[in-house]
């Protein structure tokens, strides 16, 4: 583990779990949660998420033209990225998924710097069941982009990691729920 990576695990922990009775996006009951946007909108969090997630990225090999996902737990995990590329060239932009398309002005379901033919990794903030990854990779599918993996703040370690990644992206994660003391 690296200063920074111990840093983020202490920051999720004091910002972002919380104890009692939950129902997560998944419909899933819970006894914690994590409000991972506590900590990604935070100055201290985006401090450490865009480096470290930078480097995760290009750990694994991936090439991005672009970053995004599900809004909006994936936007601040996106814009940290995007940001700590510029002291780390390649400059790697990020974009927003809407859950639907807009029923005005352009119609678009994906806000930003995305176009048809790029190459994406999809960011998520915590990872449940998949779900949320799932629609992110269908909507970028269908508007023409190459989703070459999926790259998440925090595996929830129930089962979402093994199901995107049986769709056939690979999935990176920065933090489990084990670290987190939760498993």
């Amino acid at each position: 583990m690296t200063p920074s990576h111990d840093a983020l695990v202490a920051l999720l922990r004091e910002r972002s779990v919380r104890f009692g009775d939950f129902t997560l996006a998944s419909g899933a009951k819970s006894s914690y949660y994590i409000d991972c946007r506590l900590t990604t909108m935070s100055a201290a969090g985006q401090a450490l998420i865009g480096p470290l997630a930078l480097q995760a990225i290009r750990d694994a090999g991936w090439t991005p033209d672009a970053i995004g996902g599900l809004t909006m737990g994936a936007d601040p995990v996106s814009y940290a990225i995007a940001r700590a590329s510029v002291d780390a060239a390649p400059i790697i932009d990020a974009f927003s998924v809407r859950k639907a398309a807009k029923e005005h002005g352009t119609g678009r379901q994906i806000e930003g710097n995305f176009k048809a033919g790029d190459a994406v990794v999809v960011i998520e903030d915590v990872i449940t069941s998949g779900g949320s990854a799932l629609t992110a990779i269908d909507v970028i599918r269908a508007a023409g982009g190459t989703v070459i993996g999926v790259l998440a703040v925090v595996d929830r370690e129930a089962g979402g990691n093994e199901k995107i990644s049986a769709s056939g992206v690979p999935v990176r994660t920065l933090v489990t729920a084990g670290e987190l003391g939760l498993k």
